[in-house]
């Protein structure tokens, strides 16, 4: 009998890929986080020799992305494969540490049944939380049972794409992928009946050619739902089909932002904004001082994902859509004052609480007042 080339290659269910940051939170990497950021969720990834089947444009595990998929980066970072014992020794000794572990699918028929039993060892050994990042397109009903009997508690679902025409385009038939947006939103809709309201979540992602008309629709519809949204902004992994691709304005993200907390925390609804004709978000339908507040916070700019047992966001994914330094899109820790105002000035077309004929300050107040 000959062997198969690829049966000495490390692939799941024994082995995982991690991210960089779970790898140097696990000691598999060295490394410093910028301004001390520190990850709460073990991001895990399953592998394979022929990689993930999906041709989504954006993302760096496209099936056409040229090259080996167990040496492509992914969200612009290695992800380096581990034997999954040694992970799971590894978060037993940093146990306070780790508030959450994520698995991910990828599109291949076999990861179906090796994320349950990736979750299943997981929660076996370990008294964490275990999320799962599905893959809707290979899932029955009867999976996501089996998926809540191994032991996960959480699931998101990657919609990314805001309306049916761009997903169709970036992920489905328009790339040559299997994907499809009714797929999606009903795998979504099941998750919810299965795992509860309050445990879904639906991730979108800025700046693929979407309104923030459109996008705020979507994130409404998820609320609607029982669901929540985690926010990503775009940002180009090389060598993908949209490395060229720019990441939307700041102030568009920014504005989305703040609509998503808004929506999330019920203070909100999408129908109750007011738009511009080109779908920017004109007025958030709250009052002057109270949105003044919630921006003040610092909260509706920090990253939004799953939960820990303590009800705070443990997937903070630090650098996960902008690299590190002044201008992070999502901030993995409590912005301080100075970057709630450097967040004002990012902000300063929206028309909600700024003049725009006022220009922004250092300090984030505006020209003529002091804050």
């Amino acid at each position: 009998m000959h062997e198969s080339p690829t049966m000495n290659i490390p692939q799941s269910p024994e082995y995982v890929r991690m991210s960089l940051a779970a790898a140097m939170t696990l000691g598999f990497k060295k490394g410093l986080f910028y301004r001390n950021a520190r990850l709460h969720c073990i991001n895990l990834l399953l592998t394979y020799p022929g990689g993930c089947l999906a041709r989504c444009a954006y993302c760096g595990l496209s099936g056409v992305r040229a090259g080996v998929f167990s040496g492509k980066s992914f969200i612009r970072v290695p992800w380096p494969t581990c034997a999954l014992d040694e992970t799971i020794e590894r978060m037993t000794e940093r146990v306070e540490r780790v508030k959450r572990i994520c698995i991910s699918m990828i599109t291949r028929r076999r990861a179906v049944k090796d994320t349950e039993t990736v979750c299943r060892r997981l929660r076996s050994r370990l008294d964490i939380p275990v999320s799962l990042l599905i893959c809707p397109t290979l899932l029955t009903v009867e999976d996501l049972v089996d998926f809540r009997r191994a032991g996960a508690d959480k699931i998101g679902v990657a919609i990314d794409l805001a309306t049916p025409e761009l997903f169709d385009r970036f992920r489905g038939a328009g790339a040559g992928g299997p994907h499809r947006w009714g797929t999606y939103w009903k795998c979504l809709a099941d998750c919810l009946r299965i795992f509860g309201e309050g445990n879904v979540g639906a991730h979108f992602m800025v700046g693929m050619g979407e309104t923030e008309m459109e996008m705020c629709a979507s994130m409404q519809r998820v609320k609607d739902l029982g669901g929540g949204t985690h926010l990503f902004s775009f940002y180009p992994e090389a060598n993908s089909l949209m490395a060229d691709h720019p990441a939307p304005p700041m102030d568009m993200y920014r504005r989305i932002q703040v609509a998503r907390y808004l929506i999330d925390e019920g203070i909100g609804r999408a129908d109750r904004f007011v738009y511009g004709d080109a779908g920017e978000i004109m007025d958030f339908g709250v009052m002057p001082a109270d949105l003044d507040r919630i921006i003040d916070t610092g909260e509706p700019f920090r990253t939004s994902g799953c939960t820990g047992l303590d009800g705070r966001v443990a997937c903070n994914r630090p650098f996960g859509n902008s690299p590190p330094g002044p201008d992070l899109r999502n901030y993995p820790f409590p912005p301080t004052p100075e970057d709630v105002a450097r967040i004002r000035c990012q902000m300063i077309s929206c028309q909600a609480w700024h003049d725009p004929d006022m220009p922004c300050t250092i300090d984030g107040s505006r020209k003529g007042e002091s804050r």
